[in-house]
Formats: C-alpha cells, structure tokens, sequence
C-alpha cells in the first residue's frame, strides 16, 4: 500500500466529506444563479423582440458583472442544458482545471496541431494502460490505476473544451451527430471496456471470498457447496465466535455476472443521459419557434431543476468516478455487489421521472404553436 489503511481510510473519508460539501454548495449557488441572472441564450433572443423586450429577465443583471471569478473559469457562467445534467466532478472541478490549463498552455488558440480528436485518442491510451495496472494485486499499482483513470476523464473534458473553444461556443453543448459527437462518444467507450476488462481480470485472479461462519461444510446448500472447487478454495478460521469460519471463492462466472448487471447499468445511463439533453434541448435551445417566455420560465424552474438533478448523480461519468472510489479504497467487488441490481432501480426511477417531467414540458412550451 502507499500509506497505512487505517490513515488512508481517514484522508478519504475527510476528501469525501470536503468533496460532497462543495458539490452541493457549487448545486445551490448554481440554483441561485439561474434564478437571479441573465441566461444567454435567453437574453439574445428577448433583446432581439419587440414582444418580450418588457420581459423581467431583461431587468435581470448580468452575472458576469457580479462574480469575482472570471467567467473564463467559472463553471457557473453559462448555464446550458447540458450543464445542468453534468457530473458534478466534471462541471465543478475538472471544467474549470480545463479552462485552466488551456489558457495557460494556449491549446486552442496557439496550438492547431493539437485536435480535440487527437486529445480523446490519447486518452484510449490512457485507459488502456490503467487498465493494465488495475489487474495487479499490488493496491498501489491500482490506485496509480485510479490516478491514470481520472486523467483519462478529465482529458474527456479537455476535448470537449477545445472543440467549444475553436468554435467560440459559450458553456457545455452536445453537437448531436456530428464527428466530434461519435469520436469522443467511441474512444469513451473504448476506455470504459479497458477498465471493465481490467477488473475482470483482477477479480478472476483475485478472487473475492464468501464467508459462512459457524457452518460445517458438509452442511452447507448445495448451491454453496458447488462454489467449492477444491480443499485449497476453503480457509478456516478456528477462533471465530461460533466455531469454524469457512470462506469460500467466488467463482468467475460470478465475478462475470456482476460485473456483467453493472456494465448494463452505464450502458442504460449513456443511453438515457444522452437523451434527454438531446430532448430538453430540442425544446429549450434549438426550437426558436416555442415562445421564449415558457422556454425560459422552464429552464428556471425548479422542477427542471430537479428533473436535471437526478442525471447529474446517474449519469455515466458517476458510474465511473464511484467505481473508481472503490477500486481506490479496495472496495471493488464489495461496491460492484451492492449496486449490480440496486442501480437499476435508480435508473427505473430517474429515467421514469424524466419522462413524466419531459410529457408535461412538452405540452407546457408547445402550447400556442400552429393553434395549440
């Protein structure tokens, strides 16, 4: 290990706890600014109106006269749909780390050489040899595993970043169908299979045990007593509480099952994030038809808000940044057994909300077009 567990347990907890604290105040300032700003995309199109140029959102100030923090960095600048349904990792802190950085090493101005494409081909590189580390038994080689997998995420950004960048595009956006689009969304997967590879593999060679305490083994269920492969597949414990302590291999077809059930889950994720900041953003920013005013009142409001909410937790990019957390702390196939069913339970809720919440939106901003 890098440092004693005990300590490690310690400094994560604490990160953990700094971490989720600053998430959630980073959701309330968020919520505020929404709420007591311009939106840009709004603001053009009501200056732009004779018909809602008495809106009160035109009396609303400008956030970027207010903040201290340059919107250069400040992920709370521009609020767009997609921005709303982003990891809070990914907006809060790996954003504005992007911005940084590039500003400081002038990637999208002085660099042309270096494509967004050519940032998520590295990246595969990345996870491919993260992958290869997290195989191994040693923990410390998983958690620089851990390290290199993060990386790979915030490069994810940095693409994405230079390609709004170069097209002078203000605040996150998904440009459905285009290169970009199916380039970054294939070398993400790519990098999530070399992860999921690498612990299979890890796990098939470093098998996770079950215990049954008490039990002698000639009474154990048959169903338990077909894990048992060999007499080497049994360790005993002769002080336990209750007697005997038999702990037994988890078999790989097991092990494949899992992590079968939690790869389902990201892939179900990918789909439904995808979709809806496809949809909500149809309704909201790219049909200039739909009156501005009910488009606007939407997106500020706090049902959408929540409806967003439940994406920024279930989305992809969380799948990995727990799973992560739990190959850190050597937690993996404990983590994996918990949420391989629980997951998909969370995603039947999001995704049910989501589409009660799309329903009434679309009703609500297509009233009064073509006679509705």
């Amino acid at each position: 290990m890098m440092w004693p567990s005990s300590q490690a347990s310690k400094i994560l907890t604490f990160l953990l706890f700094i971490t989720v604290v600053f998430c959630i105040s980073m959701d309330t300032f968020l919520f505020l600014r929404i709420q007591n700003y311009k939106i840009d995309m709004f603001d053009v199109v009501n200056n732009s109106s004779q018909e809602t140029s008495t809106h009160e959102s035109v009396k609303l100030p400008s956030y970027e006269d207010v903040t201290w923090v340059p919107c250069t960095i400040n992920p709370l600048c521009h609020p767009t749909v997609k921005a709303l349904m982003v990891d809070h990792i990914n907006h809060y802190i790996y954003g504005p780390l992007c911005s940084i950085i590039d500003i400081g090493l002038g990637i999208s101005d002085n660099m042309p050489f270096i494509t967004p494409n050519m940032i998520s081909f590295f990246h595969v590189f990345i996870a491919i040899l993260g992958a290869k580390l997290v195989t191994c038994p040693n923990l410390a080689w998983r958690r620089i595993a851990v390290v290199l997998f993060q990386i790979r995420m915030f490069l994810d950004d940095l693409d994405g970043h230079v390609a709004r960048e170069r097209k002078h595009i203000k605040g996150e956006r998904s440009e459905v169908g285009t290169m970009g689009y199916w380039v970054d969304g294939i070398c993400d997967l790519l990098g999530v299979i070399a992860m999921m590879i690498g612990i299979t593999l890890y796990l098939k060679n470093n098998p996770p045990r079950r215990g049954y305490k008490g039990t002698p083994v000639s009474t154990l269920p048959y169903h338990q007593l077909k894990e048992i492969n060999s007499t080497e597949d049994i360790e005993k414990d002769h002080n336990a509480d209750n007697g005997i302590s038999y702990k037994t291999k988890v078999t790989f077809k097991r092990i494949v099952q899992v992590i079968g059930l939690f790869s389902g889950q990201m892939v179900l994720s990918s789909l439904a994030w995808n979709r809806y900041i496809d949809i909500y953003q149809d309704l909201l920013e790219n049909c200039t038809e739909y009156e501005v005013f009910r488009r606007e009142s939407t997106f500020r409001s706090g049902k959408f808000f929540f409806a967003t909410a439940l994406w920024r937790i279930m989305n992809p990019h969380s799948y990995l940044h727990l799973l992560s957390l739990a190959v850190f702390c050597d937690k993996t196939w404990g983590f994996l057994k918990t949420v391989h069913y629980s997951g998909y339970l969370c995603l039947v809720v999001a995704a049910g909300t989501s589409e009660y919440f799309v329903d009434n939106l679309r009703t609500f901003v297509m009233n009064g077009v073509d006679g509705r």
